[in-house]
């Protein structure tokens, strides 16, 4: 014969997590979205062909990056992004073409593509969003100011 007990009440709940708390800790989180300019090692490569896009970050923030590159990219493409952080700490994210510069404006001096961060372990965009707060903000038109 099977005993088995008697809860009285709601059926007892899973531990929080921190991505449970994610929405209330840092989803709608201002600083978040703004650009920090970052000067930074990093490596930007496309993940059907892993070709080198670039090196060279002009503008950081916890969900993305704009990337000066010369390589052709089209948006929607998947990358792999690797990057050291202003703390020290290393970064390694699947991410998404969202917009492709093109320089073809007055005053562009060159290519770059805007980078969405996927898959952000929540934690991980705290610890970077603390670290870029110390970072100066980046000019609107970083695109446009990028040296030749």
């Amino acid at each position: 014969m099977k005993t088995g007990r008697v809860f009285l009440g709601p059926p007892p709940r899973a531990p929080l997590t921190i991505a449970g708390m994610r929405p209330v800790l840092h989803a709608h989180c201002p600083r978040a979205r703004i650009r920090r300019t970052v000067e930074t090692a990093c490596e930007v490569v496309r993940a059907r062909d892993y070709a080198l896009l670039g090196t060279s970050v002009v503008d950081l923030s916890a969900r993305g990056m704009l990337l000066q590159t010369e390589k052709p990219v089209m948006t929607g493409e998947e990358l792999l992004v690797l990057f050291r952080g202003p703390s020290g700490d290393w970064y390694d994210y699947d991410a998404t073409v969202a917009r492709v510069l093109h320089a073809r404006r007055r005053g562009d001096a060159r290519r770059a593509i805007g980078i969405a961060f996927q898959s952000l372990d929540p934690w991980r965009e705290i610890l970077l969003c603390d670290s870029l707060k110390r970072a100066p903000i980046a000019p609107r038109a970083t695109a446009r100011a990028l040296a030749g």
